[in-house]
């Protein structure tokens, strides 16, 4: 439940097998000015190309960027977790990039940036998972609402590998349970 002084300061997405279709109708649905910045945490091949960043671009005008090491971030932006890297928040100005080892069989893993975004931003953080055929992200869920931040997961009859959702709301207590169609609509009430 919102109050006057829980204001949205980042929304975290994260997902894999199944996650792009929604992603990309999320971006076309979102508003042209959010007050918060977005990340994107996707489960990708650890030499993918670069091309992410540019086909998310293609969908909305807000300014998609691919992370880099000490990137500083901003609101009304979508940032892009690179291939092979964790992405963690040094505070809320600052994000850096970190090649540990792999969680869930995962670099960027979704954990990893759910756990450091609840210790910077707790209560003013939304955490949204998505489709996909690992427990990544559960983890990072349940510590987003122990930080007293919103959890959001995706409905699993909606997606298209309904493994991590439904492993998801199994384990975390849900604030809200996102249709494809509609999480656009929810982000751009925030």
């Amino acid at each position: 439940m919102a109050t006057e002084n829980t204001k949205t300061e980042l929304v975290v997405i994260g997902g894999s097998a199944g996650s792009l279709q929604v992603i990309l109708e999320m971006l076309k649905k979102l508003k042209d000015k959010l007050s918060f910045p977005i990340v994107l945490i996707l489960h990708r091949k650890a030499y993918s190309t670069n091309i992410l960043q540019t086909l998310l671009q293609q969908f909305i005008s807000i300014e998609v960027v691919e992370v880099d090491d000490k990137t500083e971030i901003q609101n009304n932006k979508v940032y892009v977790v690179p291939a092979d890297y964790h992405l963690l928040f040094e505070n809320k100005n600052m994000m850096s990039l970190d090649f540990s080892e792999k969680m869930n069989y995962s670099r960027p893993s979704i954990d990893v940036t759910f756990k450091s975004a609840a210790e910077v931003y707790g209560k003013n953080l939304v955490g949204i998972l998505l489709s996909g055929a690992n427990a990544d992200g559960v983890e990072g869920l349940g510590f987003i609402k122990k930080n007293e931040g919103k959890v959001w997961i995706q409905e699993p009859e909606t997606a298209e590998v309904e493994y991590m959702p439904r492993h998801a709301l199994q384990e975390v207590a849900c604030d809200l349970i996102i249709k494809p169609d509609n999480l656009a609509g929810h982000i751009n009430q925030l």
